[in-house]
C-alpha cells in the first residue's frame, strides 16, 4: 500500500503540471457553468421539469468531465509514455505492472472526482444549485460512468499505433459525445432524431444516470443506463487488458 500511495502521489504531481489536462479537468466545466449560468440564470423552467438551468446543467457537466479525463488525457499520456519508453521502464522496475496500473486509474479517477467537487462548489454556492438526491447514490453512479469510460479510454491507447494518433481518435470520439450526449447541450433542445442516435453513446448513459440519482431518482428506475454502463465496463477492461502495450 505504501507503495502504491507514494507511487499515486508522484502521477498526481506529473498531472497537475499539464496545464491542458488541468484545464479541461477541473476548470473546463466550472467555467462553461458560469458562462450559461450568467446567461440563463437559474430560475425554475417547466423544460427542466421545474428545474433551473444550473440545477440540470451541473450533473450533464459531470459527464462532460469524464469525457475529458476518459476518452482524451487518458489516450494522450498512456501513448505518450509508451512511446517516450516511461511504461519500459516501469516495467522493469522491481514494481508489480499491476501496480503501475491500478495507480494510473486511481489517479485519473481523483483528479475526475476533483473536477467534480469544484464543479458542485460552483454551482451550489454561485447559483445555489438544488440537490435532491443521495450522496451515495450520486457517488456510485459517478464511480460506475467515469471507470467505464476509464475503460474506454485504455482501450484507444492500446489500438492506437501512436500517441497523435491516439489524441486524433480521442478527440474524433470525445467531441461528438459531448454534444449529442446531454453533457453540453440539454437534450430537451435537440430533435428527436439526435436524440434517437445519442441513446448509442456510452455518456448519453453517465448523463441520463447521473441526472437521474441527482434529483432522487433511485437506480432501480434507471436500470437500462446501469447496465449499459456496466457492461462498458467489462468489456472494457477486458480489451484494454488484451490491448495493452508497454513499449
Amino acid at each position: 500500500m505504501r507503495a502504491l500511495a507514494k507511487l499515486t502521489l508522484i502521477q498526481i504531481k506529473l498531472f497537475l503540471r499539464e496545464p491542458i489536462a488541468l484545464f479541461f479537468t477541473l476548470a473546463y466545466a466550472p467555467m462553461m457553468l458560469v458562462l450559461f449560468g450568467s446567461i440563463y440564470g437559474n430560475e425554475p423552467i417547466a423544460t427542466f421539469g421545474g428545474r433551473g438551468t444550473v440545477d440540470v446543467s451541473v450533473p450533464a457537466y459531470i459527464g462532460l468531465i469524464i469525457i475529458s479525463v476518459g476518452l482524451m488525457s487518458v489516450p494522450i499520456a498512456t501513448s505518450s509514455s509508451r512511446e517516450a519508453g516511461v511504461l519500459r521502464r516501469f516495467r522493469v522496475t522491481p514494481l508489480p505492472p499491476a501496480l503501475y496500473l491500478l495507480s494510473d486509474v486511481t489517479v485519473y479517477f481523483l483528479m475526475t472526482l476533483a473536477g467534480v467537487i469544484l464543479l458542485v462548489l460552483v454551482g451550489r454556492f454561485g447559483y445555489n444549485m438544488r440537490f435532491d438526491g443521495n450522496i451515495l447514490s450520486v457517488l456510485g453512479g459517478f464511480s460506475l460512468g467515469t471507470l467505464a469510460i476509464l475503460a474506454c479510454g485504455y482501450l484507444i491507447a492500446g489500438l492506437a499505433p501512436t500517441a497523435r494518433i491516439a489524441q486524433t481518435a480521442g478527440m474524433v470520439i470525445a467531441f461528438p459525445m459531448m454534444f449529442l450526449s446531454g453533457a453540453t447541450i440539454p437534450t430537451e433542445f435537440l430533435p428527436d432524431t439526435v436524440r434517437t442516435v445519442g441513446k448509442f453513446l456510452p455518456v448519453t448513459h453517465v448523463v441520463t444516470l447521473m441526472q437521474g440519482l441527482w434529483k432522487g431518482d433511485s437506480w432501480s428506475a434507471h436500470g437500462t443506463e446501469a447496465l449499459v454502463l456496466a457492461g462498458i465496463l467489462v468489456a472494457g477492461v477486458f480489451l484494454a487488458a488484451k490491448t495493452f502495450r508497454w513499449e
